[in-house]
């Protein structure tokens, strides 16, 4: 595999997302980014415009808190990285694109499901799921595809039974969530949301008919029925939470069994000790930082910070990935270390737009990684790592297919 940049050079400031050439390790790109002098650079977008990017932990984690960042994708100097994302980016994103004060209530409206008390009551529906999966695999024998039959459908039915999805449906959200995640232009994001938003607005109708189960359920009969929350936004607020539900931990999924497998010394210390399996789910998510894209801003008054000044209409990216390597912080960032205590990373981002599913998202990792080290101890990769095809910088992290055997 070779490190290929994902958008076009703009004199010496560099293109920004670059892609991975390793399905664990930073591009060489974002490496020269972190190691270079101060926490902000210009980077030049897909389209030739340029926009600030942040790469030391601590100075994400106070602009990730500062009101003068807007979340606002609609407006026009909000940083699109990519075609597939300035063809969406205008289309009602739910809650997680309002600022406060409004972001607020909308996003109350949906956390009942996702509290640590909640989740935690879910673990046991989260094991049989898991290893229902896990059965069905194994009983068809080695090779197996590790995304297509274990890594995507678990977080599929779980986030079903969240939201009240029928998982009967799977196959036609997951391809159409691919289509839109994975679109390499325009046409094809845009036909991946309008048939999600078909199929979301077709069964609030059905909940409104006859009361359905789950989190639409619930807000079909509460919100929508006293007017506290449209049609139109419960169907973005589904979409989001469908999509982003099941294509992160599947993806967590099959780069966090590479990483391990990859790893050996740090694979054979969770066989051993699987209590420190939890604590190993944190370094993986500070490790892999997959949601790279999601940390865009807008500028909406000027910021000085760290000797630098953001204008007021200037987008701003904080990359994860760099923020999570940054060597202040964690001891040896590019060492994969399951000792390591690594909860303060930004997987989840940080401040009022802080991921909403951690906690589910936790869990399943915990279950899923758990049941892999207690029931396939003898777990490999099939084909050589650099045989694997890694999903561009532009989208979610990822392998659409992990062949293993054991």
């Amino acid at each position: 595999m070779t490190e290929t940049a994902a958008t076009p050079q703009s004199g010496d400031i560099p293109a920004f997302p670059n892609n991975r050439s390793c399905p664990y390790q930073l591009p060489d790109g974002y490496s020269r980014l972190r190691d270079a002098p101060g926490p902000l650079h210009r980077v030049t977008l897909y389209d030739g415009r340029q926009a600030w990017v942040v790469t030391k932990h601590e100075t994400a984690r106070t602009l990730l808190a500062d009101p003068r960042l807007s979340s606002d994708r609609a407006d026009a100097g909000f940083p699109a990285t990519s075609p597939r994302f300035q063809a969406v980016r205008t289309r009602r994103p739910g809650f997680i694109a309002l600022d406060a004060p409004e972001h607020g209530p909308k996003r109350r409206m949906t956390i009942s499901e996702f509290t640590v008390r909640r989740i935690k009551g879910m673990r046991p529906e989260i094991e049989k799921i898991v290893h229902g999966f896990l059965d069905a695999m194994l009983a068809a024998g080695p090779p197996a595809d590790l995304v297509g039959q274990f890594a995507l459908p678990v977080p599929s039915m779980v986030i079903c039974r969240v939201l009240g999805v029928p998982y009967a449906d799977h196959d036609f959200f997951q391809d159409a969530s691919r289509r839109l995640v994975q679109a390499t232009d325009a046409k094809g994001a845009v036909g991946g949301r309008e048939d999600l938003e078909r199929y979301l607005d077709g069964l609030i109708t059905t909940f409104q008919a006859e009361p359905g189960p789950g989190l639409v359920g619930s807000l079909v009969a509460d919100q929508l029925a006293n007017g506290e929350i449209d049609r139109e936004e419960l169907i973005s607020t589904a979409l989001l939470l469908l999509v982003a539900g099941h294509e992160t931990t599947a993806s967590m999924t099959s780069l966090s069994v590479i990483t391990l497998l990859e790893h050996p010394d740090q694979y054979a210390a969770l066989r051993d000790d699987p209590a420190l399996v939890p604590g190993a789910v944190e370094e993986l998510l500070r490790y892999l930082a997959i949601a790279d894209i999601a940390g865009g801003r807008v500028a909406k008054a000027d910021i000085e910070i760290d000797g630098q000044l953001i204008r007021a209409g200037e987008g701003v990216i904080v990359v994860n990935s760099i923020a999570n390597r940054d060597g202040t912080v964690f001891e040896d960032p590019d060492i994969f270390d399951v000792h390591r205590t690594a909860r303060h990373h930004l997987a989840f981002g940080f401040g009022i737009h802080q991921c909403l599913g951690q906690n589910l998202a936790r869990l399943e990792l915990d279950v899923i990684l758990t049941a892999l080290l207690e029931r396939v101890p003898t777990l490999r990769l099939a084909v050589p790592v650099d045989q694997l095809t890694l999903r561009p910088g532009t989208t979610i992290q990822g392998v659409n297919e992990l062949p293993v055997t054991w």
